[in-house]
């Protein structure tokens, strides 16, 4: 039985039906999920498994407080330093997710940075991600270091100088500098051609 860590963006409140085949083949397959207390699509997957009654769930948060436990699983609080505000207290939560779950699936926005940042945690731990936009409704499996790159280098430069603001110094490319792309969409085009069979055999 394998860990997964889903998690997405904060803008998107509905679960798209690409997603929800995923989660229902999360539940056929018995993995353990790991998923954080935010609105939008934390609390949309969280829904999703309190409907189908699914009990291998394990919410995250930052701190003493989570703010959505749907489902009533058991809750994992993760120890925040007091001078660590905003983005960082959150990410807290993030951190130790990707650190414990065997692969990940994020739902995506094609722009929220905190999506990616967990993307790149994952790859940075050899874990393979299967990443679903939502606006252009595919997905990709980024399973090393090189597919995270080759997908940054097709991002905005606002996104990559947002995302590089976010990163630690340890979870940036050091190779990648945001100055790389002005495309606002398409995003999954020039990347290389990766067989969806590796995410149909975890999500």
């Amino acid at each position: 039985m394998s860990t997964i860590f889903v998690g997405g963006s904060r803008h998107v409140s509905r679960l798209p039906e690409e997603a929800k085949r995923r989660l229902h083949n999360v539940i056929q397959r018995q993995h353990n999920v790991l998923v954080g207390d935010a609105n939008g699509i934390d609390k949309a997957v969280q829904q999703y498994f309190a409907d189908a009654s699914y009990n291998a769930v394990t919410v995250f948060c930052s701190g003493n407080k989570y703010r959505n436990n749907v489902g009533h699983w058991p809750v994992r609080s993760v120890d925040v330093p007091n001078s660590l505000k905003g983005f960082q207290f959150y990410a807290a939560k993030d951190r130790e997710m990707a650190r414990e779950a065997d692969f990940g699936f994020m739902i995506w926005d094609a722009k929220s940075p905190g999506t990616l940042l967990n993307v790149l945690r994952l790859a940075r731990a050899g874990k393979i991600t299967v990443l679903y936009n939502v606006p252009e409704k595919r997905s990709i499996d980024i399973k090393t270091m090189a597919d995270m790159e080759a997908f940054l280098k097709q991002c905005r430069v606002e996104l990559l100088q947002d995302l590089q603001e976010r990163a630690t110094p340890e979870e940036w490319p050091q190779n990648l500098k945001p100055s790389l792309s002005d495309k606002p969409s398409g995003l999954f085009n020039n990347l290389p051609n990766v067989p969806d069979q590796v995410a149909y055999s975890l999500v």
